[in-house]
């Protein structure tokens, strides 16, 4: 037994001597825990001194009572449950015990997994786990513990993952179908299970292999009170839905099912239905199909409805009772879920035939041999279906690559049971106990035999109680109680309990293990607490009272062959697996083999595969039968303690040496407890503790030397050194503490130092900057004042220079100006003699004109003068009309007035001419696109001005055609290659469905030769009518966007019938069409009819399209709605 102690890095407490000669380097300190340090109790039961009951209860209550629930025996570890979650589970834990000494930390079920595991991986050595206990005391979660550490600290990867998922989830399968709430836990395995989980050289999970043990099948017919059946019938009818339990004919309600216990149907904190969705998950993981699991499901449903079969008697014409059915609604259901004809069945549960060689037997089944026989056929039903399942999930895990692989088994079976009434099943999984324990105790005084030579110690024999004499009390072939049994149930003639129970107290009676009322040892002759039925067996826990009564029956197991022909029989799929004897073709006259002889070859088997693996033992136990935490029951406690042989468990180990450790962790722990050894030790590890024991005066009888390992007899010898070893601790302690308050001060004094130099001379520079800023300050201002000086002195002298120059040019421009204007004077005097001169002279030559011709003028004056005012007043008008014309714009209905009424037919003429003009100067600006969307516009007003409400809203909208650019739009690249010709409309309108107004979005295409109607999502093309099919086009007169497209009767395009559409360019989209339709030389002009009510054929009726005037849902556009069948109404805004 290896223990690995606390022990400090080798340069830790080094560091502290060169702190005292004024070093200060950063020694880091590496601190391990150890089992021994900070002890609740005793962490190891092999140190308990003294070692008796009392003590080691006490100590696992001291313990439990501070959350420490595991505690080791040597290698062994002891579980107690909680009955709570405690944060010793999680990842930072696996982390913490991972490639850790068994012994380093404190006790932990994850260090016993990763011991195994490490073993395995890095030794070669097949491992197994062993875990017992009784009911409740968590043997199953201890089991999962140990595979979810193994899967989290095992390789990585997609296939190793898929393994580990599997191999973790076929256990809520497993406890589906194998675990039931008891009175003394709610999820209770009622089957022993060993699991061999099968790795690769590296360590990495490659599959496993699941062993099943003593499923208790009694349970599937009959539950003591207080208690349930399997989870999986619960599950099924809470979890499934109903149409799954329609195709099951089962029903929620548990009081329907015989078979299910109702007094403790619902368990508190177990959900049924989120368990029974989980086991279905789990299903699939591990690899069922989904036909599988519905076979399944049928069995089960079919196992239920088989309890609810009930028989009555039925007089035959000899005298004898017939069983017959009384309710076969039931039973035909359960008939159909088995594919099994009911006539088949039902003879089966009424008669029994016997084969002997050449002959056959047909007797009849009375009321309660049919009851019997229906119970059997569930529980065989059930069991073997456990079985199937337990096979199946074998062929999903198990390792696909051939070859040797290493192995750990886990094995979570019955701890030693002892009840107020035991039977056959106690008797069985006590005997499975006795072999176990058998084996523990073998391979642990061989591991202790094996560690004394190899280290040279010399061996002692250790006495212990060998329970072999109890095995082969058991299990002898010739006088053994399994043997007899069987001996029993082979031979003809009565066979009862009673001749059962005569016969082993004839040949059992002088055996010193076995006690009963009627052998021969007169001493319980008298004892009244053995009652004549019973019998008592003296087992390595303790006495256990078993009673006779239905040792027989459980030994046969027997099912009538009747019922395995008539399974066998069934067109189920699964059924014929289940009863393969049922074969008439394989017909085996041979009884088959008894309970007890299958459960002792399934148990040789389990312990030759145990000896070929180095075990580990887990002990489970649980505190009360309240299931509450905090709760310590000694009596309870001490029971546990008695039947799991732990006492003699912790006496088997320290019979020889209590503890046992390597030279180098031992020195390494104790070393200051000597002055030699302390802080260093030069030589080999085995001369210092030689040394060091010599040192502190051991006594030389408490221990010995091995090859490689110190071995100490007595735990008080260890407790001296660990008591000496923390006084010691609590010196250095002091030590590591002065030196680390002086390093402490001096640091503090070094750094206070330095900030004050650092201090200083931030300040002496703050002075010195402050000091500079100020001088630099003053020369600017100085220096300011200096050059103002000089600029203002250099800026008079500037002025006075600029107001010398402007003085001078001022008096030069005003004797200029005065020459200026005394030659002006001259001039003007000058001209106007000039002018004077030339004005008498026009009017002395005036005067002889007018004096000449007077004569002549006074004859045509009126007329000249007539004439010469008409020319000014024309000259006058026309220069003014081109000053006032109006713009260009053709639009433009100016004119300016006329000034005289004379000229009213010119006005009018040449307002005539001007606006012809401009005309012909606007239209030889257009082109031919131009010109053609100028047409359109002229033909929309030819069509709806003064008709259309809307018209007047679309006059100043220029008409664009394509609106969705689908050309160019990559989105509508199907849509265009489906249309080859040139699209000359192209917009999103919606479709008016009949049966509800509401519209569907589509794209509106308008060719030279059709209509297209296409999806505005996909662009594929849902309708194309040809122009020709149309006939005409119906609107309303209001400012709505509706339009109807009538189409010709008896056209392909008419099938459907007519197409009511929606747009917000209605104008355009008619008057395109009526401009492509006219065009069109095998069409006929195209109708436009402008009304508030028309016709539109839909398939084969006609709707009334009505337009009202009113306030629709949807605010200012007009909406559509269904009043009947024969009518659609439209609500269109009023317009102000």
């Amino acid at each position: 037994m290896h223990f690995i102690i606390t022990r400090l890095h080798k340069d830790a407490l080094c560091s502290q001597t060169t702190a005292l000669k004024g070093a200060t380097p950063a020694a880091k300190m590496e601190v391990k825990t150890s089992l021994l340090d900070n002890m609740i109790g005793v962490g190891d039961m092999v140190l308990l001194e003294p070692l008796s009951e009392d003590s080691f209860i006490e100590n696992l209550r001291n313990r439990f009572h501070h959350n420490e629930i595991y505690t080791y025996i040597g290698s062994v570890v002891i579980s107690m449950n909680p009955y709570r979650s405690l944060p010793i589970y999680t990842p930072d834990k696996v982390e913490e015990y991972r490639n850790r000494n068994f012994y380093e930390l404190r006790p932990h079920i994850y260090a016993l997994a990763d011991e195994a595991y490490r073993s395995l991986r890095d030794q070669d050595k097949d491992q197994c786990i062993l875990i017992t206990g009784e009911s409740g005391a968590g043997k199953t979660e201890a089991s999962k513990l140990v595979m979810s550490y193994v899967a989290a600290v095992c390789g990585k990867g997609q296939e190793v993952n898929k393994v580990k998922e599997q191999l973790l989830q076929s256990n809520p399968v497993l406890e589906a179908f194998g675990n039931a709430k008891t009175v003394r836990n709610d999820n209770s395995s009622r089957f022993g299970k060993y699991m061999d989980i099968e790795f690769d050289f590296k360590g990495d999970p490659l599959g496993g292999v699941i062993s099943n043990y003593l499923l208790e099948k009694s349970r599937v017919v009959k539950q003591p009170r207080g208690e349930r059946n399997f989870h999986i019938f619960y599950q099924l009818l809470s979890g499934a839905s109903d149409d799954t339990l329609k195709k099951l004919k089962l029903d929620r309600d548990f009081s329907k099912y015989n078979y299910l216990s109702l007094d403790s149907a619902a368990v508190n904190g177990l959900d049924d239905a989120a368990n029974f969705r989980t086991v279905k998950n789990a299903m699939q993981i591990v690899g069922f199909m989904e036909d599988e699991v519905q076979s399944v499901l049928e069995l089960v449903a079919a196992v239920l409805k088989l309890g609810n079969i009930e028989f009555k008697p039925e007089s035959r014409c000899n005298g004898t009772d017939e069983s017959r059915i009384k309710d076969k609604n039931d039973f035909k259901e359960m008939c159909e879920l088995l594919g099994v004809e009911q006539s088949v069945l039902e003879r089966a549960f009424s008669y029994r035939t016997v084969e002997a060689k050449l002959e056959k037997v047909s007797t009849t089944l009375n009321v309660a041999q049919a009851y019997y026989a229906r119970d059997a056929l569930a529980k065989n039903l059930y069991s073997r279906l456990f079985s199937w399942l337990v096979t199946r999930i074998n062929e999903s895990i198990k390792a696909q690559t051939k070859g040797r692989h290493k192995v750990m088994g886990v094995l979570d079976i019955y701890g030693f049971e002892i009840f107020e009434e035991n039977s056959f099943e106690q008797f069985i999984i006590n005997y499975c106990n006795e072999k176990l324990q058998q084996i523990f105790i073998e391979l642990t005084l061989r591991e202790e035999q094996e560690e004394y030579v190899r280290e040279g110690i010399e061996w002692t024999n250790i006495d212990y109680f060998n329970n072999a004499i109890i095995c082969d009390l058991i299990e002898n072939n010739q006088s053994g109680i399994l043997a007899m049994l069987d001996e029993e149930c082979l031979r003809p003639g009565t066979v009862t309990d009673e001749t059962f129970l005569d016969k082993l107290n004839t040949i059992c009676a002088e055996h010193q293990h076995f006690e009963s009322r009627l052998c021969k040892n007169s001493k319980y002759i008298t004892d009244h607490s053995l009652p004549h039925t019973c019998f008592r067996i003296q087992h390595y826990a303790g006495k256990v009272l078993y009673r006779a009564e239905g040792f027989v029956d459980k030994n046969n197991d027997l099912l009538y062959r009747d019922l395995s022909q008539a399974m066998y029989k069934a067109n189920h799929s699964l059924i014929k697996q289940l009863f393969p004897e049922g074969n008439p073709a394989k017909v085996n006259l041979k009884r088959p083999p008894t309970a007890g002889f299958q459960f002792k070859a399934s148990v040789g088997t389990l312990m030759r595969n145990l000896q070929t693996k180095n075990p580990n033992y887990i002990r489970c136990i649980k505190p009360n039968d309240k299931k509450a935490s905090h709760i310590f029951t000694d009596s309870l406690v001490c029971h546990q303690v008695r039947y799991l042989g732990l006492i003699e468990n912790v006496r088997v180990r320290r019979a020889g040496y209590a503890f046992r450790q390597a030279y180098e962790p031992c020195l390494e722990r104790y070393k200051m407890l000597c002055k030699r050894t302390w802080p260093h030790w030069r030589g080999p590890a085995r001369e210092g503790v030689e040394v060091l024991m010599a040192d502190l005066k051991v006594p030389g009888e408490e221990f010995s030397y091995g090859r490689s390992k110190i071995f100490i007899r007595n735990p008080r010898s260890l407790f001296f050194l660990e008591e000496r070893r923390r006084q010691c601790l609590q010196n250095l302690a002091t030590l590591i503490q002065k030196i680390y308050r002086g390093w402490k001060c001096r640091t503090h004094f070094l750094l206070l130092k330095k900030s004050q130099i650092v201090v200083s001379a931030w300040y002496r520079r703050y002075a010195q900057q402050k000091k500079y800023k100020k001088i630099k300050s003053a020369t600017t201002v100085v220096q300011s004042y200096t050059r103002g000086w000089q600029a203002r002195k250099l800026l008079r002298e500037l002025k006075y220079q600029k107001r010398c120059k402007e003085a001078v040019t001022t008096i030069a421009a005003f004797w200029h100006g005065t020459q200026a204007r005394r030659e002006l004077r001259r001039l003007k005097e000058e001209a106007r003699r000039k002018h004077a001169v030339a004005v008498i002279w026009a009017y002395w030559q005036g005067l002889k004109v007018r004096r000449e011709y007077r004569k002549f003028f006074r004859a045509n004056a009126g007329k000249k003068i007539y004439d010469f005012t008409i020319q000014r007043i024309m000259q006058k008008y026309f220069l003014g009309l081109k000053s006032t014309l109006p713009s260009m714009s053709p639009i433009d209905k100016s004119w300016p007035a006329r000034p005289y009424r004379f000229l009213d037919g010119v006005h009018t003429e040449l307002r005539t001419v001007f606006h012809h003009c401009r005309c012909k100067k606007y239209r030889s600006q257009f082109t031919e696109e131009r010109k053609a969307i100028y047409e359109e516009k002229l033909e929309a007003s030819e069509i709806f001005k003064d008709k259309k409400a809307l018209y007047p809203s679309s006059v100043s909208q220029p008409f664009r055609g394509d609106y969705l650019e689908i050309r160019k739009n990559p989105k509508y690249q199907k849509l265009n290659s489906a249309v080859e010709e040139k699209v000359l409309m192209a917009d999103v309108v919606n479709k008016i469905n009949r049966a509800n107004g509401k519209g569907t979005a589509r794209i509106f295409l308008l060719t030279k030769n059709s209509v297209v109607l296409a999806d505005q999502k996909t662009g594929q093309v849902k309708t194309s009518v040809p122009l020709p099919d149309l006939t005409s086009v119906s609107v309303s007169t209001q400012s709505d966007g509706f339009f109807a497209l009538k189409l010709k009767e008896g056209s392909a395009s008419a099938i459907k019938g007519d197409f009511l559409l929606s747009s917000e360019h209605l104008i355009e989209i008619i008057t395109k069409l009526h401009r492509t339709g006219g065009t069109s030389a095998d069409s006929e002009q195209l109708n436009i009819d402008i009304s508030d009510e028309f016709l539109v054929q839909f398939k084969h009726d006609k709707v009334c399209v009505k337009f009202i005037q009113g306030s629709p849902k949807n605010g200012s556009s007009a909406s559509c709605k269904r009043k009947n069948n024969r009518l659609l109404e439209v609500s269109v805004p009023t317009t102000v």
